[in-house]
């Protein structure tokens, strides 16, 4: 029973696109005070965000969920021939990331099919807070952002990996501003990588892509090129998933205000 009137709510919420708890009510015939509860329980669970005073509408969580059939095959039929053009146009390796769970992990790696030498990031899960495919996706996701509890606990992979909580907020605020992350020998000594949500909210923020090489070919000047170029390619790939990045920037723009 108490299954099926959260399934409602949901459902009218996700017909609606935004609804209140009066109108929650009025199509549900729920009482008002079950309402407020089970709505509540909703957006703790992620399932439902407020969007205004008294509005609300499916939340991140279950938006993602809802976006199953972007499985890894369907996303990669559309994103490798990109990551793969660009690892040769650049001679570096391209990968692709996404968020599964409370992790990010890269699931996809393209390389330079023209004889130079290039870094291999390998695929696997990365630390949130030393990693550029990771920060790009924590940036611009509040509930992946370490919290106080986690103070003293974030490990050092290198001297330069960042362990404070405050340098670490900063660093997502600048990765919000300028739209892209950077690692720069942050988990090992010499390698850096720059990478780039596929856009700063919706389904679009559970995904990066990057790429990885030398600090000696990733110079800042180079990086700071090469974010420009992610992040261009990100809007082409979410234009071709049929993704509103404009409206995404514009709502994460105001969720971080």
């Amino acid at each position: 029973m108490q299954l099926e009137r959260l399934v409602l709510i949901l459902e009218i919420v996700a017909q609606k696109g935004e609804a209140t708890v009066a109108e929650i009510c009025a199509h549900s015939d729920l009482p008002k005070p079950s309402a407020y509860r089970l709505v509540q329980d909703l957006v703790d669970t992620g399932l439902l965000e407020p969007v205004a005073r008294g509005r609300f509408e499916l939340g991140l969580r279950l938006r993602r969920m809802t976006q199953a059939e972007q499985s890894d095959q369907v996303l990669l039929d559309l994103i490798a021939p990109k990551l793969r053009r660009a690892a040769t146009e650049m001679g570096s390796a391209f990968f692709l990331s996404r968020l599964r769970g409370r992790s990010v992990e890269i699931i996809h790696v393209e390389t330079p099919e023209t004889g130079v030498s290039f870094l291999h990031p390998g695929l696997g899960k990365r630390p949130l807070h030393a990693c550029s495919c990771s920060k790009a996706v924590a940036a611009f996701s509040p509930d992946l952002i370490p919290t106080a509890e986690m103070a003293g606990r974030l490990r050092a992979y290198t001297e330069f990996t960042l362990t404070s909580l405050p340098d670490l907020e900063a660093e997502f605020a600048t990765i919000r501003q300028r739209g892209f992350a950077e690692c720069v020998e942050e988990i090992e000594r010499g390698m850096c990588s720059v990478a780039a949500p596929l856009a700063p909210q919706g389904p679009g923020a559970a995904l990066s892509i990057g790429a990885a090489g030398t600090v000696r070919v990733f110079t800042p000047d180079f990086r700071a090129e090469l974010g420009q170029t992610l992040i261009g390619l990100a809007q082409e790939i979410a234009s071709g998933l049929g993704w509103d990045r404009s409206q995404d920037i514009r709502r994460a723009q105001e969720a971080h205000l």
